[in-house]
């Protein structure tokens, strides 16, 4: 008689799988109610490691040309692509969807990485400028990353909600700490895996299993996070967490996608959103 052993799901820091500091950790049940696998319950000090994971990873990250960043992001959706059939499977059951829907969401997941591995070396073109001035100086306006971001992902579509939310940051330079799903983590987690394989430097992309309302004030309020995107937060923990991020003046952004399958769920806009336009005056040269 053989045992049956339940997975239990690390979470992702630093380019390292790790348990939660607290030893906690919570079941995670399929579409029918099973039991499927245990996930690490996050904590106050799991978002503290996390922060410095990402701080420690975002400058050298930002340092590459962004040729590099993309390259690494087309390595990432190859890596998920190898893995589809089994992440289709994942998804229909632990949310229920139909084979074809699980499948349909494994591969817009590809996709969207594909999509912004795409925008990597051409989003600068696009959000610079040089300016007229009255002066006999050169005025150029051009693209940074903000820092260090603080992502809640949409509680569904587990996988394809988790990429269109961290790929948009991460593409410009920026490093992230991520809340997943709390109903359905076990896709962002396994996601995870792929990360590890993708060249990605670690640090860059932080995952956190657990509850959002214990975690996310401390992410909120965290005076290394330069900004805060919130997607499928209830409307109280959300008022309070823009309240949290005034601290420290964080950019925040707050999304309420309704088809992430959608043309609309991607694009420009979500990189705009966590960049900084930096402008730089240059005298002419005789």
């Amino acid at each position: 008689m053989s045992l049956d052993v339940r997975k239990t799901y690390k979470m992702y820091l630093g380019g390292e799988f790790v348990r939660s500091e607290s030893g906690r950790y919570d079941p995670a049940a399929d579409a029918q109610g099973n039991h499927l696998a245990n996930v690490c319950r996050g904590s106050r000090k799991d978002v503290r490691d996390a922060v410095t994971k990402a701080r420690a990873a975002q400058e050298k990250w930002a340092g590459l040309t962004a040729y590099l960043r993309g390259q690494i992001l087309y390595r990432m959706a190859e890596m998920l692509e190898g893995r589809a059939a089994a992440f289709a499977e994942l998804l229909h059951a632990t949310s229920g969807a139909t084979p074809a829907a699980a499948k349909k969401e494994a591969r817009a997941a590809i996709d969207r990485i594909v999509h912004y591995a795409g925008w990597s070396d051409k989003y600068g073109a696009l959000l610079s400028s040089v300016n007229p001035v009255a002066s006999s100086y050169f005025d150029f306006s051009l693209p940074e990353p903000t820092g260090v971001v603080g992502i809640v992902a949409p509680e569904e579509p587990a996988l394809l909600g988790l990429v269109s939310h961290v790929l948009p940051v991460i593409v410009s330079g920026n490093s992230c700490v991520v809340l997943l799903s709390e109903k359905d983590p076990l896709p962002g987690l396994e996601w995870a895996e792929v990360l590890a394989t993708s060249d990605l430097p670690g640090g860059v992309v932080n995952l956190l299993s657990g509850h959002k309302s214990e975690m996310l004030p401390h992410l909120a309020r965290h005076m290394d996070v330069n900004a805060l995107s919130l997607a499928g937060v209830a409307k109280t923990l959300e008022t309070e967490s823009l309240k949290d991020a005034a601290v420290n003046v964080k950019r925040t952004r707050t999304w309420h996608l309704p088809d992430y399958f959608a043309a609309t769920a991607q694009g420009l806009d979500p990189i705009r959103a966590f960049v900084e336009i930096k402008t730089t005056w240059h005298p002419v040269g005789w």
